[in-house]
């Protein structure tokens, strides 16, 4: 499949191609009919064409436009494959399958993982859950907790948006070319409404960044210039602590404290 089409670097591409990890990968996500599935850089297809058997329609977001008539080609007897050619990182998945119960999949592009997840995480409410391929590195900060060393911006904001579970490791040689470090798959479940909120997500977010801006200050420091050492007290946080101390709910209690006037 696109046998021809040399993968780019630019595009972080590393395609994968080992059958017991596709299997694999495609019994964790348990696709079925109707489902609102959207995949997001389809590459080859590896995992189009077992979602698309499955599912029977699946839509994708694929930046190499080079890509994309071989990949309508070798889909089309599988299922409906609505493909958009699009920069994942300014694309609105909310205008795929009518914007509600969204699956979202992919194997993402090491060079742009992080602020992909971000990203997506804005539009939590629209999503059933999403399953991803990343960097195992990228996936211990997703499942890190207060007090480790890689705890941090990327650990608060998704652990207060999704549940979070890494489900297995996938080797470097299940993919051409073969890249320099082990990956994870990663299953991101949104918390019910109620639990969240985008006004909450976004003072969170503010105090969150500020905060790990400066990851070896005290917050006393670094977060001087939304709360005062007494606001602190009042959220149960010692002044003297560094960020990666804090837990989500710590984070919660000064994102409430700075929204104040």
């Amino acid at each position: 499949m696109s046998a021809g089409h040399r993968p780019r670097k630019r595009f972080g591409q590393n395609f994968l191609h080992d059958r017991h990890t596709i299997d694999r990968i495609v019994a964790a996500i348990a696709p079925r009919p109707g489902d609102a599935m959207v995949e997001i850089g389809p590459g080859r297809g590896a995992l189009t064409v077992p979602l698309l058997r499955a599912c029977g329609e699946l839509e994708a977001v694929e930046m190499d436009r080079d890509l994309i008539a071989t990949l309508q080609e070798t889909c089309a007897p599988h299922g409906t494959l609505r493909l958009h050619q699009a920069d994942a990182l300014t694309f609105d998945v909310t205008s795929c399958h009518h914007g509600a119960d969204l699956r979202l999949v992919g194997n993402l592009p090491y060079n742009i993982s992080t602020p992909l997840i971000f990203h997506l995480l804005d539009t939590a409410h629209a999503i059933r859950d999403m399953h991803f391929m990343l960097q195992r590195e990228v996936v211990d900060r997703m499942t890190a907790g207060p007090g480790s060393r890689i705890y941090g911006r990327l650990s608060v904001m998704t652990q207060y948006h999704c549940r979070v579970e890494r489900l297995f490791t996938v080797a470097p040689g299940a993919f051409h070319p073969v890249p320099a470090v082990e990956s994870a798959i990663v299953r991101l479940t949104p918390h019910p409404p109620g639990e969240t909120s985008a006004e909450e997500a976004e003072q969170l977010a503010r105090v969150v960044a500020t905060a790990f801006a400066q990851r070896r200050k005290t917050v006393r420091k670094t977060l001087r210039g939304l709360l005062d050492e007494a606001a602190l007290e009042r959220c149960g946080v010692n002044p003297g602590s560094r960020p990666e101390a804090l837990g989500l709910e710590a984070f919660r209690r000064l994102a409430a404290e700075a929204s104040h006037p």
